[in-house]
């Protein structure tokens, strides 16, 4: 079960962001996992409540964001479900595809710490988010996209 080691480096990166930012725990962790990216999002979340405890994600609750694969025509320009396993051929044009748009996302989206810890209002929280970077107590974007398998660079 290899969510286990995906939960713990996502563990590892939103502790890493709290500290960045001053807070001494996480109240969430949002991630977006793709249909194909070879993530179970169920023994992912599993795998995180084994893993947070005795760390600063000791009470954080995990969003997972489920992404369907979607591959798009080049001859149609037509965007189209993959599903699992992938089937890349066009339904409207009945041409093979090799563009894939979505569903290997592996990546953390969102770490949300404590408003307490930063003295930051709930609604100053909601309201600076999308027009400044941001602070401790507020949701930090906490990593880059990862590789399909990967969370380890996240």
């Amino acid at each position: 079960m290899h969510e286990l080691s995906v939960a713990a480096a996502i563990i590892e990166r939103a502790a890493d962001c709290a500290r960045e930012h001053g807070a001494g725990a996480v109240t969430v962790v949002r991630v977006r996992v793709g249909e194909l990216s070879g993530v179970v999002p169920d023994a992912l979340a599993f795998s995180f409540d084994v893993a947070r405890e005795g760390t600063p994600l000791a009470s954080a609750r995990l969003e997972v964001e489920q992404v369907a694969a979607y591959a798009h025509c080049a001859a149609c320009a037509a965007d189209f479900a993959v599903g699992v396993p992938p089937f890349l051929w066009c339904p409207r044009c009945d041409r093979p595809s090799a563009e894939l748009r979505s569903g290997r996302e592996l990546e953390i989206v969102a770490v949300e710490l404590p408003a307490a810890e930063a003295g930051v209002p709930e609604e100053d929280r909601a309201r600076r988010a999308a027009t400044e970077p941001p602070h401790a107590g507020e949701s930090a974007p906490a990593a880059r996209p990862a590789s399909s398998g990967s969370a380890a660079s996240a």
